[in-house]
């Protein structure tokens, strides 16, 4: 081998060592960072003694596929779980404490605290301040519940134009994969960038990707509907102003097709967008129902009667008021509107003793011609409380049932389903966490290997100095031997 053949070898090999150390840097100082991919220095030999070095990026698509599938499963189940956090507040309160089923209890046991003595005008009043808190818990749940819904529909906007922008920046990066891949070019970082990309989407909408030539990738949502295909397709969404009972929000469309809402506790949405049209139109407008259902079974159960008169609103009275509710069915946002009825109402007037005489709606009702100690009404309405009625099968629960274990199952309804989302959502989350494991483990960094071969790296660059000094002490020799 002659001198000259020498030296080109030991520059070659310290070029290329030059450049793996660039890469295993590079490796490190972006170690902490979950969207980079290992980047592998492979030497290649070309003429004899010559190297030249290929980077390469770590990738598995199965395990970012399992990823991204994992990601969208918990953001649509978080969503919910949280969402139901925030209404189980908001309408029950901390414990319960302002729940409508916690009102009526106090209600019942006002109402036997009256029977037992009729003649005393505070406990009268007392019962009528007690119903004052039931109204107010319906109220203000029914009220929680269309804010609730109006703030949900609001992020679901938001949602909505965040995925649009993040297909946007999708288009930015996919050009300049291809462009790259066209022209010969390392096109690592756009890969990194449009993988860091897809996991944001997955996050509002469940995603599949192909890729075709040129690395060129299309994104479909998991039902198939194109997502992106050379250019990112139309996500819409037109928000509302604000909620009532039994109204519908309007539905998200990928392409003109609709986003479909998730279902059940352990749902079956995929990414926050079903979720949270789960949590508008699902959850809330069942917890809405609920209440509706237990307001008109207390207007019925303290309805006034008398022979050949139909029942009447008694204590508790509505916009259709005298007229009671028909039986077993739903009435929406009954709950906002129920209230007590003015004319036992000592706050306007009203006189509370009508209540164990009655007479609310007229002398054809009235029951009591002036017995101080009379409680024949009281217990009555205390047992009506306590009686099986029939209700609306939609507002999800049992058809048949007091009115007091209605509201009682109501929350047990909704602490059903959480408990479900909770269950689901830590489940969930495992499984994003492991997904995210194994595929930092496949692609990731492992600084302790990286330093390895750093150590290794370094070694070569010392044997490749050598050999370059060697061959120059040999060439200074030659030619002071020619001098």
């Amino acid at each position: 081998m002659s001198l000259s053949s020498a030296l080109s070898i030991a520059q070659s090999a310290l070029l290329a060592t030059s450049r793996q150390t660039s890469v295993v840097t590079r490796n490190v100082a972006d170690a902490d960072n979950p969207n980079y991919s290992r980047r592998i220095a492979l030497v290649t030999s070309t003429t004899p003694g010559a190297r030249s070095v290929d980077v390469q990026r770590a990738a598995n698509d199965l395990l970012f596929r399992q990823n991204l599938g994992a990601l969208s499963a918990y953001a649509g189940q978080n969503a919910l779980y949280s969402g139901m956090d925030q209404l189980d507040v908001s309408v029950n309160g901390v414990d319960n404490a302002s729940s409508p089923s916690t009102a009526i209890a106090n209600l019942q046991q006002a109402l036997q605290l009256y029977a037992t003595s009729p003649s005393n005008q505070n406990l009268g009043s007392s019962v009528i301040d007690a119903a004052r808190q039931v109204v107010r818990s319906l109220n203000e749940g029914s009220k929680a519940i269309q804010d609730f819904r109006t703030q949900t529909d609001g992020q679901i906007d938001t949602a909505v134009k965040d995925l649009n922008s993040l297909l946007n920046q999708f288009q930015d990066a996919n050009t300049a994969v291809m462009s790259g891949t066209r022209s010969g070019t390392d096109v690592s970082d756009a890969l990194d960038q449009r993988d860091a990309l897809l996991k944001k989407i997955a996050n509002y909408i469940p995603v599949s990707t192909f890729t075709r030539g040129d690395n060129d990738m299309v994104i479909t949502t998991g039902d198939g509907t194109t997502l992106f295909e050379t250019i990112p397709r139309t996500v819409s969404f037109a928000p509302s102003s604000g909620y009532a009972a039994g109204s519908t929000g309007n539905t998200v469309y990928i392409d003109n097709v609709p986003v479909s809402a998730g279902s059940g506790g352990n749902t079956t949405a995929s990414g926050t967008i079903a979720g949270m049209l789960q949590l508008r139109d699902g959850i809330a407008s069942t917890m809405q129902s609920q209440l509706d259902e237990t307001a008109r079974g207390l207007i019925t159960a303290f309805a006034e009667t008398a022979p050949s008169m139909p029942n009447a609103a008694g204590l508790f009275t509505w916009s259709g008021a005298p007229a009671v509710p028909a039986a077993g069915t739903l009435v929406d946002g009954l709950a906002g509107t129920i209230k007590i009825n003015a004319a036992m109402d000592p706050s306007t007037g009203g006189n509370p003793t009508l209540l164990r005489d009655g007479g609310a709606n007229g002398a054809a009702y009235v029951a009591n011609t002036g017995g101080a100690s009379y409680s024949n009404l009281l217990v009555a309405y205390g047992d009506q409380l306590d009686k099986p009625m029939t209700f609306d099968s939609s507002a999800g629960i049992s058809a048949t049932s007091s009115v007091a274990d209605y509201a009682a199952n109501s929350i047990g309804w909704l602490q059903g389903v959480r408990q479900q989302a909770s269950t689901a959502a830590d489940a969930k989350e495992a499984l994003a966490q492991r997904s995210a494991d194994a595929l930092s483990n496949a692609t990731g960094v492992n600084v302790d290997q990286e330093m390895s071969l750093m150590l290794d790296l370094e070694h070569t660059y010392q044997a490749s100095a050598r050999m370059m000094k060697t061959v120059d002490d040999m060439m200074t020799a030659l030619l002071n031997a020619v001098g």
